[in-house]
Parts: structure tokens; C-alpha cells; sequence
């Protein structure tokens, strides 16, 4: 009997991480994005995979480690581990952590360079230019100021280089790069970003340097021990490397049959050309399938100006965390910033924001609710159904609509516009209780129409809970258990249903004879202080 094969897995990769130093805000944000995306495919049934991990060579590492008086593998070893554990407070359920350190990488890194050297698309060649450790690479002046320093990093003055180096020949891909970019319009998202790569390539791509000299920190290439590999060759295929399964030997083939290709990269705007010029040009070099999606988000600033330790306005995510706890952290940079976009963070703005449409909107929602429930029908759980509704209730009418709207905000990660439509069902939740009014209800003994309107507004709440559970997981866990649930959003098997998502994700579903929970709240109101420094 043939085995029917398993779905293809949905593969999303946040960046590899550099680890000069521990995670910032800016590591946070894709990867909190990218958990939440996640948590979406598998509330739906979808086999889905997230990889995350760090990029650990390069000579911005070796003299970070220099010092410090530590050996690179000592420091990187030192570091990797403050990512795991901001990962683990905001909640972020990876399923692969990839080391570019890893032995198994290394076998991975010289295969696929293999693939690459037979085609005789490497060649050695003399380099001269201004070079950024910072972001290791070699920069036009077009990208520098008058004194030579990178555009990026502002107070790194760029080194002047001359050296022997492998070329990579990216201008011989071109035209394919081109063909690519025009017959698949989302391949590079958002538009801005795409049109960014386009200009670019259309100024002509130049080969680019795949091997450093005096530099020990990285692979040895395996054609010529005297190079080390460049850092982005390397780092880019951590992702690869990252699709093997424990057991299996590291060879390239292995690790592409466990779900190549990605379907989406999630990374900042600032290495969009490595990932949407360089990688594809190099998959095509050795005659592999690109990813299907590169997605380039914007930058955060904190109080409109740009983040910075010489600025003395970072934000540390470890404090805002322990401040405001995961949930807060992951609604506020999702629903307050247009995914894509440049973004702020301003902390009265979070309380704000967070207050309003957490704990005042929804979570006093809930409690109003169960609290009305308690005092006008003894606690006990409406025995209503869908069909006592007509079709022109205002909840089922933005009920009945509602995971269309946000299943087409997910899948293309506007998790902004999928909060608002589900707040919109929350406000109008609110407005339908002034509206009904079932304490007036009460006195004049319509017990019915009181049941129809509390159910009403209590299976509201259940679904918006639900649509809103991968970008609040506890919180939607709060409502759902106060609501008789026995249903835990942090357990990808008991979520991980077809079933279970087309009952859950609808409007009326909210059966008769429930057990509903005493109120208590969901989110607490959140007050502005500054007894704990958000700065890194």
C-alpha cells in the first residue's frame, strides 16, 4: 500500500541573528510577526515550521570577542543563549534554532559552494574599496559620507581595503533576476521594497566578494584553505541547514527535502539586497528553487528618533517585557505598527493603546458580560443557538464576516487591519449592549430577549478571542477557560485542527449548557511609570 505523503510544510524564517551583542527590539519584531504568523497556519490545521537562530562569523564577531578577551566560539556561545530566553518570554514558539557555528552548517556551507565552484561561477580576483565591518560588506561611496563612514552605521568609519578575494558571478544572472522579479510580482514584498531591488539590479549588477583573507573566524573555503568563506555566504544558508531533521545526515540533499522551498523570509529592510539579489542569484547557480516570498519590513524608532546607544534611547526588550508582560509587548508592535512600515515606539502610546483595546474594550467586555449573566440568569450559560438570531443582528452580521477578513489580513501580514476588524466586532459588542439594554430587560421580566442578548455578545467575544489568539495567546487562553472552554492556544497539537478551526472561527458556535467560569480580568489596566528603565 503506497503512503500518502505528508502536506507540504508552511516554512516561515525570521533573520539569523548577528550576535555582536544581545537581542534588541529590532530582533524582536520579526520574530514576534513571524511566531504570530505561525500560530495562524497551525490554527488552522497547517503543518507549519518556524525557523530562527543566529549568524555567528565574520570579523565584526572576532574583534567583538577580541574585546572582550574571548575566544569567538566562547563569546558566540555566550550570547545565543539571551536570544532563547528573549524568545521564551515573548511567548515565540520556534521549532528550529540554527547555529551558523553548528558542524552539521559547515557540511551544508561546502556542499552547496561546491554546487557553485562546478559551475565555474567563482573566480579569483583583486578587491579594492571601502569595507564596513558592521555590515560586512564592501560599500560604493555612493553609500558613504564625505569621511568615509557607512550610511548605516553612522559612527563606524569604513576600512580601506586591498585583497585578493573569490568572486561570486552575480552579474551573470541578471537578466534571469529580472525575468524573476517581473513574472512574480510578490515575490518581494512590500511594493516599496520590491521597487527598491528593481532599481538597484537595473544599475547593473557587479560580482561580489565570497571570500575574506586574514580572517579566521568562519569556514575555510574548501578549495582554498588560505580564504575564509564570506559571513553572508555562510549565513544564508543557516536556513538550509535548519530544515534537517535530527536524525539525518547534513548533506545539502537531505536538508532540501524537508520543505525547500521557504515560502517566506521575514527580514529587516536593511539586508533586503542579500536576501532578494544575492541568495536568489546563488540558488540559481546551483540550480535550486528560490523562495517563493522575501518580505522586508520597516525600521523602529523610539519617540520618532532613531534607536541608539550613543543616543542613549534604546529600548531594552527584556524590561519592556518584564514591565508589560508578552502579550502586551506582541499586540502593541503588531496592531500600532502597519507590518512593512517604519514604526515608533512611544510608551504612553503603548499603555494607551493597550487600555483601550484590551482591557477597556474587550476585557471589560467579558466582565460586564459574565457579571450581567451572574445577576440576570444565575450564572447559568444561554441555551440559544445560531438559528435564534435573524440574519440581520448586527453581531451576526459582523460575525458572520469576520474570519474572511481577517484570514485575508493574515495571509498577508496585516496584522494591523486583522486587529481592527476584530475590535470592530468587540466595539459593536459594547454598542449592542447600550443598545439592548438588559437591565431594563430585567425590569420588565423579558428573560428571553435578556438570554439573546447576552449570548449574543458573549459568543462575539469567544470569537474574537480566538482570531486574535496568535497574536495573544494567554489572553484569548483567559477568555476561552472563563468561557467553559478546556482549550489551550500555547498547545500546537490541541489547536492544530481543520476541524476545530472551521466550528471555532465562526460566528454562533458557542453551545448550550456550558459551565462559564467566574469573571475575573483578562488584562489588567496598565499605568505609566518610570520606575523601571526601558533602556538597554
Amino acid at each position: 500500500m503506497n503512503k500518502i505523503p505528508e502536506p507540504k510544510k508552511f516554512v516561515v524564517t525570521t533573520p539569523l541573528y548577528y550576535v555582536n551583542d544581545v537581542p534588541h527590539i529590532g530582533s524582536a519584531y520579526p520574530t514576534m510577526t513571524a511566531d504570530a504568523l505561525v500560530r495562524w497556519q497551525r490554527l488552522q490545521g497547517k503543518s507549519a515550521l518556524l525557523i530562527t537562530g543566529t549568524d555567528e562569523h565574520g570579523q565584526k564577531i572576532e574583534r567583538t570577542a577580541a574585546d572582550k578577551s574571548l575566544p569567538p566560539q566562547e563569546y558566540c556561545d555566550r550570547i545565543v543563549p539571551s536570544f532563547k530566553d528573549l524568545w521564551s518570554k515573548l511567548n515565540i514558539q520556534y521549532d528550529r534554532f540554527s547555529r551558523t557555528t553548528a558542524p552539521k552548517h559547515q557540511a551544508i556551507v561546502n556542499d552547496f559552494f561546491q554546487r557553485v565552484w562546478d559551475k565555474g561561477d567563482i573566480y579569483l580576483d583583486r578587491q579594492q574599496g571601502w569595507y564596513c565591518v558592521s555590515c560586512e560588506e564592501f560599500k560604493e561611496e555612493k553609500d558613504l559620507n564625505e569621511e568615509q563612514f557607512c550610511l548605516i552605521h553612522t559612527n563606524k568609519k569604513a576600512e580601506w581595503r586591498d585583497e585578493e578575494n573569490y568572486f561570486f558571478r552575480l552579474s551573470k544572472y541578471q537578466s534571469q533576476l529580472e525575468e524573476i522579479y517581473a513574472k512574480n510580482p510578490d515575490f518581494i514584498q512590500p511594493e516599496s521594497r520590491r521597487n527598491e531591488v528593481i532599481n538597484f539590479v537595473n544599475q547593473g549588477l557587479k560580482d561580489f566578494s565570497v571570500s575574506r583573507v586574514n580572517l579566521d573566524w568562519g569556514f575555510p573555503m574548501p578549495t582554498d584553505s588560505k580564504h575564509t568563506i564570506y559571513v553572508w555566504f555562510d549565513a544564508l544558508l543557516g536556513y538550509v541547514t535548519a530544515l534537517l531533521e535530527p536524525e539525518q545526515a547534513p548533506t545539502l540533499t537531505n536538508a532540501l527535502s524537508q520543505g525547500w522551498p521557504i515560502d517566506l523570509h521575514l527580514i529587516g529592510k536593511d539586508i533586503l539586497r542579500f536576501h532578494a539579489v544575492y541568495w536568489p542569484a546563488m540558488l540559481l547557480s546551483a540550480e535550486l528553487p528560490i523562495p517563493k516570498k522575501v518580505f522586508g519590513h520597516g525600521f523602529l524608532t523610539k519617540n520618532g528618533l532613531k534607536m541608539g546607544k550613543s543616543l542613549g534611547n534604546t529600548l531594552d526588550p527584556f524590561a519592556l517585557v518584564n514591565k508589560y508582560g508578552a502579550d502586551a509587548v506582541r499586540y502593541y508592535f503588531l496592531r500600532a505598527i502597519e507590518f512593512g512600515k517604519d514604526g515608533d515606539f512611544n510608551e504612553a502610546r503603548f499603555v494607551d493603546i493597550l487600555n483601550a483595546d484590551l482591557a477597556k474594550n474587550l476585557g471589560n467586555l467579558l466582565n460586564r458580560t459574565l457579571g450581567m449573566l451572574k445577576k440576570y440568569c444565575q450564572g447559568n450559560g444561554p441555551q440559544l443557538k445560531l438559528e435564534n438570531y435573524p440574519e440581520d443582528d448586527p453581531l451576526r452580521i459582523i460575525g458572520s464576516n469576520l474570519n474572511q477578513k481577517v484570514t485575508i489580513a493574515y495571509e498577508n501580514l496585516q496584522f494591523k487591519q486583522a486587529c481592527e476588524a476584530i475590535l470592530e466586532l468587540a466595539n459593536a459588542s459594547n454598542k449592542y449592549i447600550d443598545d439592548r439594554a438588559p437591565w431594563i430587560l430585567f425590569k420588565e421580566g423579558k428573560q428571553k430577549e435578556i438570554e439573546q442578548v447576552l449570548y449574543a455578545v458573549l459568543e462575539s467575544i469567544r470569537l474574537c478571542a480566538y482570531l486574535l489568539s496568535p497574536i495573544v495567546p494567554h489572553l484569548s487562553n483567559d477568555i476561552y477557560q472563563q468561557l467553559g472552554f478546556n482549550f489551550d492556544f500555547n498547545n500546537k497539537t490541541q489547536i492544530n485542527s481543520s476541524d476545530i478551526f472551521s466550528q471555532h472561527s465562526q460566528w454562533g458556535r458557542l453551545t448550550a449548557n456550558r459551565n462559564l467560569n467566574k469573571a475575573r480580568p483578562v488584562f489588567s489596566q496598565l499605568e505609566l511609570s518610570s520606575e523601571v528603565s526601558l533602556d538597554s
